[in-house]
């Protein structure tokens, strides 16, 4: 029976261990506020009171915790408690800076890969979903079988240890961007009496997602012409649009308008609109 050590029983934590005991593996959690980690003992879970108690005879150990301070804290925790070692392979699925993963991997060595997800709970407890890892081949490739059952698709990213932590961001980034604008043009609709929920369901034909591959690669070239949606006519656009939100506080179009404002000028009106993409000194 496989002995696995999951620290970080939150939301995504918990998913992954109740996963690895409906697979039969032993699981020792571990948790800052053990109340979290004593409600997995309903499924088999074992609740230590330490990471390096927790990591005492773990095959792997995964991370699930808020942020760098916390991996750096529990890391060392579990190797003062094993001669200031890392007593099994550490894999980290928490959402990190690139700078920590270059970090961590220079001090650990081997022992910390960063695997990061893009799953919600039921995700981590269903075994679907994405995670990405990056790393040397030499721990990544005897790895990938175990990350597989643990997701419904793994995306090895290569050798770059901090890669898939960029990613992660870049993802998050998207997805928050996203819904953030999302409520904006709920706004828009409802300022023009129109419902919402019938206005969303305009995106089941009409994809937005080619045009961020497309106005995407347009910014990492530097490349804005010539226009098929000019920056200028996109501005009126955005005054249309605020002029027409019910509240006084959208989220995101604001930041758009100042930025399109300050293109505008510089004398860049004609230029296509993915100008607001442009690198900034």
């Amino acid at each position: 029976m496989s002995h696995i050590a999951v620290f970080g029983t939150g939301l995504l934590g918990s998913g992954f261990a109740q996963n690895l005991r409906k697979k039969g593996a032993q699981v020792v959690v571990w948790n800052r506020t053990l109340d979290k980690a004593r409600a997995l003992e309903a499924v088999g879970a074992t609740v230590a009171a330490s990471p390096a108690e927790g990591a005492a005879g773990a095959e792997r150990i995964h991370l699930i915790l808020s942020d760098d301070a916390a991996v750096d804290d529990v890391l060392e925790k579990i190797a003062a408690g094993h001669g200031g070692a890392l007593p099994a392979q550490v894999i980290d699925h928490t959402t990190v800076t690139p700078a920590g993963v270059v970090r961590r991997a220079a001090k650990w060595g081997h022992r910390y890969l960063h695997a990061p997800v893009f799953m919600g709970p039921k995700n981590a407890a269903d075994a679907t979903g994405s995670m990405m890892v990056s790393g040397p081949r030499a721990v990544v490739e005897p790895l990938l079988p175990v990350l597989q059952t643990m997701t419904g698709k793994v995306v090895d990213l290569g050798e770059r240890v901090d890669l898939a932590a960029v990613y992660k961001l870049c993802g998050n980034g998207m997805l928050l961007s996203i819904i953030s604008a999302t409520s904006d043009i709920i706004d828009v609709a409802r300022g023009a009496g129109a419902d919402p929920a019938q206005m969303l369901e305009m995106f089941s034909w009409f994809d937005v997602a080619p045009m961020i591959r497309f106005r995407g690669q347009k910014m990492v070239k530097g490349e804005f012409g010539p226009p098929t949606f000019e920056l200028q006519m996109a501005r009126k656009d955005v005054r249309l649009m605020l002029e027409t939100a019910a509240s006084d506080h959208p989220v995101v179009l604001p930041a758009v308008a100042a930025r399109m404002d300050a293109l505008l000028a510089l004398g860049m009106g004609h230029e296509d609109y993915s100008v607001v993409g442009r690198k900034r000194s």
